[in-house]
């Protein structure tokens, strides 16, 4: 596009040219035709002398960018020549540290291992004496000890903390031999009633529920912190028997996980949850399922396959679908139960964690392998023994674990006082009896807040985070607080104002 200064030089260069021929035919006589070509000579000559002056011109320019250009140059060379210089000094500084740490534990071994000889023949000689004091036989004279002036009780001190080289201790006679635990299986160790049936009355109950599809879904709401508004939900497996009991999942699932069949009921829940899933995001498209998966769901392979088809079918409600595993699922994945699990996060599925007992946790780790949230009770958030027994305070784990794009969730919170505490550690969302118990689905909405948006957390827990009086019946079969602890928050909140 030509620029506006040179249609302003090129009309100037016109009228210039114009004007001369018009003043010498005017004035010195000159005929027009004349007069025209001393004009057009002019013109020529004009854009010869233009086009010369703005070639020279932008030779100019491009030197000047050029020397701007090398010394750019040069001072992007000085500057990564000085970071390689900074670079080879770091590496020389942990060669040398490594080489420093070496020659410790090297030291430190020869150490060790010194003190294990010493306390070995220390644990001979008392032998020795033993022996002697038992066969009433005169004691022989002392063994010289290596080093002078070693008192017995020292390297038996400072042998101790060390467990790999243990004192060989003084034959003792072998104690009465105990039988071996027997393996528990389900007809050898029945496990405690669970409302009046035994371990095999349960297996025949779990069977015929499976069989007769009474598999429950309860689901127990996830709010943000401090607004408390609903923005996830946990899927609760309850069990109905003949005569419409409920039993708590922690009843069978062992059961279950013995007997095969908790393949079955993670695929019976699986449907549930992503029935249940559709029908919320009718109302709210932000709102999301936890369903939890056994480990042995995961390691079995004809199982697995039936899950991933039908979890393939559903992938576009995979932002929305989190599949929660134990900690301990994690902690011992093998070689079949990781591909499986890389093969739900290609799909898009999103990973929880719970039962978490410690807190010694690689949230790097847990990323790359499709984790996005983890869940760990309050108790274990706020006890004051973790800051020593876990390598990262718990008031710093939100913000570690948010880095890599986790977030926390506290769990099993029971009174106002906890929530407090788990404000100052930047916890964002909680999950308890404080806010909602597991509640069961309404056949007509298919959904724990009956008709009311997922985001509305007064609708769904009540003023005072208590179930409504007819669900308590419902709610009372499960593993429910009772009402005197769900209305604690309230009763904190009113002795504080």
């Amino acid at each position: 596009m030509i620029r506006i200064s040179t249609i302003f030089i090129a009309i100037c260069m016109v009228l210039v040219a114009a004007s001369l021929g018009l003043v010498l035919y005017a004035v010195a006589g000159i005929s027009g035709t004349e007069s025209a070509i001393v004009a057009l000579t002019v013109l020529t000559f004009l854009i010869l002398y233009n086009a010369v002056s703005m070639r020279l011109r932008d030779r100019s320019d491009v030197g000047g960018q050029i020397a701007d250009l090398s010394r750019g140059t040069a001072d992007l060379a000085r500057q990564v020549a000085e970071f390689g210089r900074r670079l080879a000094a770091i590496e020389g500084r942990i060669a040398s540290s490594n080489s420093t740490n070496s020659d410790r534990i090297q030291s430190v071994v020869g150490e060790i291992n010194e003190l294990g000889g010493l306390v070995r023949q220390l644990a001979t000689t008392v032998s020795t004496h033993e022996d002697l004091l038992a066969g009433n036989a005169p004691a022989p004279a002392p063994v010289p000890a290596p080093i002078a002036r070693l008192e017995p009780e020292a390297p038996i001190d400072l042998i101790a903390p060390f467990e790999e080289r243990p004192a060989a201790p003084p034959p003792l006679p072998a104690p009465p031999s105990r039988p071996a635990p027997a393996v528990q299986t389900l007809a050898a160790n029945p496990v405690p009633a669970v409302n009046g049936r035994n371990q095999t009355q349960l297996l025949a109950t779990l069977r015929n529920a499976i069989d007769e599809n009474r598999i429950d879904i309860f689901l127990q709401p996830m709010v943000t912190l401090p607004q408390r508004k609903v923005r996830f939900y946990e899927a609760v497996t309850r069990l109905r028997d003949e005569r419409d009991q409920l039993i708590a999942a922690e009843e069978f699932i062992s059961i279950a996980e013995a007997s095969g069949l908790i393949g079955r009921i993670d695929n019976m829940v699986m449907l549930r949850c992503v029935q249940v899933l559709r029908r919320l995001m009718v109302r709210n498209k932000d709102v999301g399922v936890f369903c939890n998966v056994a480990a042995s769901t995961l390691g079995n392979s004809t199982t697995f396959a039936q899950c991933l088809d039908f979890l393939e079918a559903n992938r576009a409600l995979a932002p929305s679908l989190v599949l929660e595993f134990k900690q301990s699922t994690f902690r011992s994945l093998g070689p079949a139960e990781t591909e499986n699990l890389a093969a739900l996060a290609q799909r898009g599925f999103r990973f929880s964690i719970d039962h978490v007992t410690d807190l010694r946790i690689e949230p790097r780790e847990l990323a790359d392998r499709g984790v996005r949230f983890i869940k760990v009770p309050a108790t274990l958030l706020l006890d004051p023994r973790q800051a020593s027994a876990s390598d990262i305070h718990p008031s710093d784990l939100s913000d570690l674990l948010g880095r890599f794009g986790i977030d926390l969730i506290a769990e099993r919170i029971e009174g106002e006082r906890a929530v407090v505490d788990l404000l100052d550690y930047d916890v964002r969302f909680g999950q308890g009896f404080l806010f909602a118990p597991p509640r069961p689905l309404r056949p007509e909405g298919a959904s724990a807040t009956g008709g009311a948006s997922p985001n509305q957390a007064q609708d769904i827990q009540g003023s005072n985070g208590s179930a409504p009086p007819s669900q308590g019946a419902t709610s009372g079969a499960t593993s429910a607080a009772p009402p005197a602890q769900r209305i604690t928050g309230n009763a904190a909140l009113a002795r504080r104002i």
